[in-house]
């Protein structure tokens, strides 16, 4: 492949990413909604099965590797999920938005420690991006177990992060195709969640009438921030380092702030003005020339 088309389907894989974090981004007011109705289990159930409708088609004709790279991430995700939801019930969506937006830097130390040699602009990057994030991070109770369990949800996901590229490099004939395994992940975080809900014993006759009074939001969740979002991430991360992604990931408190002062009516001060500026100029600085190209290898869509 020429290096113009690398650097074209390297572009290409950015905007993929930056239009998954602005989804992302406006689910936390959603979510937070939910929590005060439905269990973390049952709003990762619910938004699944809604998604399993649209991707039911692309369970068949699986390949051997789309099955298990689909159940790996499957089951990382649905912890990763499942905490973070469990977190955001019991703190405010700022917070649980912020913690995990420390991603920025999990995930690039988690790979100096895989052996990744990081450049200057990667490294300057999540240092801007966590400095801004402390300028979204308006509030000042203390630590609770909601930003406990969030954090662990942060260091999950960047485990998650890291899973796609090592599938990329790992599938370079035959890869998997990302709408296969956004097919099996949804599968298996379905499968997760109902064995969960009846080992938990809710209370399943309430849960329809629960569900009904957020069916909106349950289906926006459904169809854009899991069936498409899910399959657009799998398409973007074979074409941009897991350092890369998790920079723009970083973009997420930013959406999910602006997404509060619409949907909630927050007023963003001048300090989270500047936050948010300076996330932005850190992913702009991980874009700098001295950053390698992209390390996955070429895939089909």
């Amino acid at each position: 492949m020429s290096l113009a088309s690398a650097g074209t389907r390297h572009r290409m894989g950015l905007g993929a990413l930056l239009l998954v974090t602005m989804v992302w981004g406006t689910t936390f007011p959603a979510m937070k909604a939910m929590s005060g109705d439905l269990q973390a289990l049952e709003i990762i159930s619910l938004r699944c099965a809604v998604a399993l409708c649209v991707l039911w088609p692309f369970l068949r004709g699986l390949r051997p590797q789309e099955w298990r790279w689909g159940l790996i991430m499957g089951s990382v995700m649905f912890m990763a999920t499942a905490l973070q939801v469990s977190g955001l019930g019991l703190t405010s969506s700022n917070r649980n938005a912020f913690i995990t937006g420390l991603n920025v830097v999990i995930v690039p130390l988690l790979a100096a420690l895989l052996g990744q040699r990081l450049g200057w602009p990667v490294i300057g990057g999540a240092v801007l991006s966590v400095a801004g994030m402390f300028g979204l991070f308006y509030e000042s109770a203390p630590w609770n177990l909601g930003d406990t369990l969030t954090l662990a949800s942060a260091f999950v996901y960047a485990i998650y992060v890291l899973t796609f590229e090592y599938c990329a490099r790992q599938q370079p004939v035959a890869p998997c195709r990302p709408e296969r395994l956004a097919a099996v992940q949804t599968l298996i975080m379905l499968s997760f969640g109902s064995a969960g809900i009846l080992l938990q014993g809710a209370d399943m006759a309430s849960l329809p009438a629960r569900a009904e009074a957020h069916i909106g939001p349950l289906i926006y969740l459904g169809v854009i921030a899991s069936a498409a979002v899910v399959w657009l991430q799998a398409w973007g991360q074979a074409r941009v380092r897991a350092v890369e992604a998790a920079l723009l990931y970083g973009l997420e408190p930013v959406f999910a702030s602006l997404t509060a002062v619409w949907y909630i009516n927050e007023v963003l001060a001048g300090r989270a003005l500047v936050g948010a500026a300076l996330i932005v100029l850190g992913v702009m600085l991980s874009q700098w020339p001295a950053s390698a190209p992209t390390a996955a290898p070429a895939r089909s869509s």
